[in-house]
C-alpha cells in the first residue's frame, strides 16, 4: 500500500534536541497529571471515577500522546526510517509497562502512573482505557478508508496477472506459515494447551502476517528510480491485491471464528456457510460500491463545498463500517470497501485532501496506542522473544518465497523474483489493526499481541538494506525477450522562460476547473498536479520550463485541445496588453500611506553607507543605473554585473519606473545576487527618465532581488518610496556625504 504515511515528513532539530523534547514531554505529562485530580479511592469499596474526571484524564493523555507521536516520528524520519515505527516505539516507551506506569506520588489519581488503567474503567483485555481504545478504533476506520481511496484500480486491472499471482502466493504462504507456527509455538507460552489450525489465536497469527505495507519499499524504489520498473510495478500491484486478499482472509477468519465459537466441536458445514457468507458480503458490497460509485459521488457533490463532501464521505464510511461489524465482519473491512468504491471517482482526491488534518490527528494516536498496548517486560521474556523471532523469520520467508516464486511464471528471472519478494516483506498498518481487533475481543493474549508488534517492527527494518543491495546491479529482472510493462503516454511542452511556463500553467489549470475537473496539487516540491473528472485522470508535472502530461491514449486529444485553447487565450491577452496603458493609474506614487508604511517596517537593514551615492556622474538613465549596479558589485553584493544590469534594463524597456516629483525606482529579479540588495543615488540637476509627470528625475532607488528566492522585494520598494516624500526629498538634496544620506533615510524609516 502506498499511503499518506510516507507523506508525513517533517524537519526537526538534531537528535539531541529531540531527546530533550522527549524528556520535556515526559516531564510535562508528570506536571500536568495532578490537574486531573481523579476521585480518591478511600478505605471502603472503590467508586467509579466521575465522567468529568475521566474526560479530564483523556484530554491530558491525548495531549501527551500527540507530542510523543511527533517526537517519535521525527526521530525515526531523521534516521530515514518510517515515522510510524517511531510512533510505535514511543508508544511502548510511554505505555503502562514503562513510563506510563511510573507512580506520581503527589497526584492521588495518578498513584499508579499517567497511563495506568484501573479495573474500574472496564478496559477488558486492553491495557488502555476504553476512551483511548475508542479513539484508536475510530482512527483505524479513518486509516482503512484512506487506504481504500488510494487503491489504484486501474493498476490492479493492468497488472492483474503478475500482481495477482504475487499477492495470492504471498497471502496463502503467509497465512499458512503464521497459523502453523501458532500451532507449534503457542503451547509453549500458553501452559501446554493444544491449538488447532482454526483456533482463533492461530487464525489471527495467520491473518496478521498477510497484509503487505510497501510505503518504505516504494520510497526505496523511488530513490533508485525503479518505481516504474517491471519489479516496481509488480510490487505495487501485488501489494494492492495482497491487501484486498488480506481483507478477504480477515472476513473469512472472523466468520470461521464466529462459527466455531472459539473452541469445542467444529461444524464444518456451518463454517463453510459462514465463510461463503463473509466472502459474499465483501464481494457483493465491493461490486455494488464500484458500480454505483459515480452516483454516490454525484450525491456527495450535491452537499456543497469540498469540505462538506469530505465530512459526509467520512460519515458514510463510519455507517458502512458499523454495518459490517453488525454483520460479524470487522469495521475496517466496511471502511476499506467504501474507500475502494470511491477511489475511481473525481472526488477521491478532494476527500483525501480535506480529511488529511483528521488523519494527522487520529492516525498517530492509533500507532502510539498500539505501542502502549505492548507489555515490553513480557516481550523480553526468553520464551516469548524466541516465539517472536521465529514468527518473524517465518513471516519473512513466507513472503520471500510465496511472492517471489510466482513471478518466475511471469517472465521474471531469479534476480527479479528476489527483488519482488524482498519488496513484499514489510508489514504495517493492517497487521496492527488486526492485532488490535484480536486483543480487544480476547482472541489473542498480551504475549501474542507483543509478538505481532515485534514482527511488524522487524519486517519493516530488515528489507531496506537487502532491497538496496538487490537493485545495486543494473542487470534486468526479466528474462531475455520478455516484454516490458506498458507505460502511460507522455506529452511534454517546453516554453522559452519559467515566467511563460507559469503563466500558461495557471491558465491551463483554470481551464480544467472550468471544464468541471477537480484539480489537486499532489507534490508541493515538484509541482505535480492531478486533474480528475469522472473516469478521466490526467497527471501533470511542471518543471521550470516544461509542462508534462501523463494520461491514457484516449485522453490525449483532450489534453492537446486544452493546450490549444490556453495558447489562443494567452495570445489574445498579449494583444490586449499591447494597447496603451494609463501609467498614471497603474504606477504607485509616494504619498502619506507610503510614509506610514516606511515608518513601521525594518527595511533599513538593507542599507549601508557604501551603497549610497550623493552625486551621480551619469548623464543618461542607462548610465546612472549602470553606476548604481557597479557600486553594488564593488561591495561584492553582485557577482555578475552584466547580468544584473541586463535584468534592470529589461524591466525599464517594458515600462519606465520613473514616478512623480523626481523619484525613480529601477529594479529587477536576477540570478546575479544571492540576497536582496539596494542602492540609492542622487542627481541634483536631474536627468530624463521617462517619468509619468515628464519632470527630470533626481532620486534613484535601485533594487535587485534573487530570482526564484523568497525576499521582501515589493515590501522594500513600497517602504522606501515613503522616504521620498516632499520632506525627505528636501533633506536628501542637502546631503553631501553617504553618511548624511544614511542618517536621513534611517530617520525617515523610523
Amino acid at each position: 500500500m502506498q499511503k499518506t504515511l510516507a507523506g508525513r515528513n517533517r524537519h526537526g532539530n538534531t537528535g539531541f534536541g529531540w531527546a530533550r523534547r522527549l524528556r520535556g514531554v515526559a516531564l510535562g505529562g508528570s506536571l500536568l497529571a495532578p490537574a486531573a485530580l481523579l476521585a480518591a479511592t478511600g478505605g471502603g469499596e472503590p467508586e467509579m471515577p466521575a465522567l468529568a474526571e475521566r474526560m479530564m484524564l483523556l484530554v491530558i493523555q491525548l495531549g501527551v500522546i500527540l507530542f510523543a507521536a511527533r517526537i517519535g516520528g521525527n526521530l525515526f524520519e531523521r534516521l530515514r526510517l518510517p515515522g510510524v515505527l517511531g510512533e510505535l516505539c514511543i508508544g511502548i516507551l510511554i505505555g503502562p509497562s514503562l513510563l506510563g506506569g511510573i507512580p506520581i506520588p503527589w497526584a492521588e489519581g495518578f498513584g499508579q502512573g499517567l497511563f495506568h488503567v484501573s479495573p474500574l474503567l472496564g478496559a477488558g483485555n486492553t491495557p488502555v482505557s476504553p476512551e483511548l481504545y475508542g479513539i484508536c478504533t475510530l482512527a483505524s476506520v479513518v486509516l482503512l478508508f484512506m487506504v481504500g481511496l488510494e487503491t489504484d484500480l486501474k493498476l490492479l486491472v493492468r497488472y492483474a496477472l503478475a500482481g495477482g499471482l504475487v499477492g495470492l502466493g504471498g497471502v496463502i504462504s503467509s497465512f499458512a506459515v503464521g497459523a502453523l507456527l501458532g500451532m507449534w509455538l503457542l503451547p509453549g507460552i500458553m501452559g501446554g494447551r493444544h491449538f488447532s489450525f482454526l483456533d482463533p489465536a492461530c487464525i489471527f497469527l495467520g491473518v496478521m502476517s498477510t497484509a503487505t505495507s510497501v510505503s518504505i519499499t516504494a520510497r526505496i524504489l523511488s530513490e533508485k528510480r525503479k518505481l516504474d520498473s517491471p519489479e516496481g510495478v509488480t510490487i505495487v500491484a501485488g501489494a494492492v491485491i495482497d491487501d484486498v486478499l488480506g481483507i478477504v482472509v480477515l472476513a473469512i477468519g472472523m466468520g470461521v471464528i464466529g462459527a466455531s465459537g472459539g473452541g469445542g466441536a467444529i461444524d464444518w458445514g456451518h463454517i463453510g456457510w459462514i465463510a461463503f457468507k463473509s466472502l459474499g458480503i465483501w464481494l457483493g458490497a465491493t461490486a455494488v460500491g464500484i458500480l454505483f460509485a459515480r452516483e454516490i459521488g454525484r450525491a456527495l457533490k450535491g452537499a456543497g463545498g469540498k469540505a462538506q463532501i469530505a465530512i459526509l464521505s467520512l460519515g458514510l464510511a463510519l455507517i458502512v463500517a458499523g454495518l459490517f461489524e453488525e454483520a460479524q465482519l470487522a469495521m475496517i473491512i466496511g471502511a476499506y470497501v467504501l474507500g475502494l468504491s470511491l477511489s475511481r471517482t473525481d472526488i477521491s482526491q478532494v476527500i483525501r485532501e480535506h480529511l488529511h488534518p483528521i488523519y494527522l490527528f487520529m492516525v498517530p494516536c492509533f500507532f502510539v496506542v498500539m505501542g502502549m498496548m505492548v507489555n515490553i517486560r513480557q516481550l523480553c521474556e526468553p520464551r516469548i522473544l524466541v516465539f517472536g523471532l521465529i514468527y518473524t523469520a517465518g513471516a519473512v520467508l513466507a513472503k520471500l518465497v510465496g511472492c517471489g516464486l510466482p513471478t518466475l511464471l511471469c517472465r521474471f528471472n531469479a534476480r527479479g523474483a528476489l527483488r519482488v519478494g524482498l519488496g513484499m516483506i514489510p508489514r504495517g498498518e493492517v497487521a496492527l489493526i488486526v492485532a488490535g481487533i484480536g486483543i480487544s475481543r480476547g482472541m489473542i493474549t498480551q504475549e501474542v499481541f507483543g509478538v505481532a508488534i515485534l514482527m511488524t517492527l522487524l519486517t519493516t527494518l530488515i528489507p531496506p538494506p537487502l532491497l538496496v543491495t538487490a537493485f545495486r546491479s543494473s542487470a534486468p529482472g526479466l528474462r531475455r525477450g520478455a516484454p516490458l510493462p506498458p507505460e502511460l503516454p507522455v506529452l511534454a511542452y517546453r516554453f522559452p522562460t519559467p515566467e511563460v511556463t507559469s503563466l500558461l500553467l495557471n491558465h491551463l489549470l483554470e481551464q480544467f476547473r472550468v471544464e468541471g475537473f477537480f484539480v489537486h496539487m499532489l507534490e508541493l516540491s515538484g509541482e505535480t498536479y492531478q486533474m480528475r473528472k469522472d473516469a478521466m485522470v490526467i497527471n501533470l508535472t511542471r518543471e521550470p520550463q516544461t509542462i508534462t502530461f501523463r494520461c491514457s491514449a484516449e485522453e490525449m486529444p483532450f489534453v492537446r485541445m486544452a493546450m490549444t485553447e490556453v495558447v489562443v487565450e494567452i495570445e489574445l491577452t498579449l494583444k490586449e496588453l499591447q494597447q496603451p496603458l494609463d501609467a498614471h493609474r497603474l504606477l504607485a506614487v509616494p504619498g502619506e500611506e507610503d510614509v506610514r508604511m516606511a515608518r513601521r517596517t525594518r527595511m533599513g537593514r538593507y542599507l549601508a553607507e557604501k551603497n549610497l551615492i550623493p552625486e551621480l556622474k551619469g548623464a543618461t538613465k542607462a548610465d546612472v543605473i549602470a553606476e548604481l549596479v557597479h557600486c553594488l558589485a564593488e561591495q561584492g553584493l553582485v557577482h555578475d554585473e552584466a547580468e544584473a544590469l541586463s535584468a534592470v534594463l529589461r524591466r525599464e524597456e517594458a515600462m519606465s519606473t520613473g514616478l512623480r516629483h523626481g523619484f525613480a525606482c529601477p529594479h529587477g529579479r536576477t540570478t546575479a545576487v544571492e540576497n536582496l540588495v539596494c542602492a540609492i543615488g542622487i542627481k541634483a540637476d536631474g536627468l530624463p527618465f521617462g517619468a509619468i509627470d515628464s519632470e527630470p528625475t533626481r532620486f534613484i532607488l535601485l533594487v535587485l532581488s534573487p530570482a526564484g528566492a523568497v525576499a521582501p522585494y515589493m515590501e522594500l520598494m513600497a517602504a522606501m518610496r515613503g522616504v521620498f516624500d516632499e520632506e525627505g526629498r528636501q533633506a536628501l538634496l542637502s546631503c553631501r556625504t553617504p553618511a548624511e544620506m544614511l542618517s536621513v533615510v534611517t530617520r525617515r524609516l523610523g
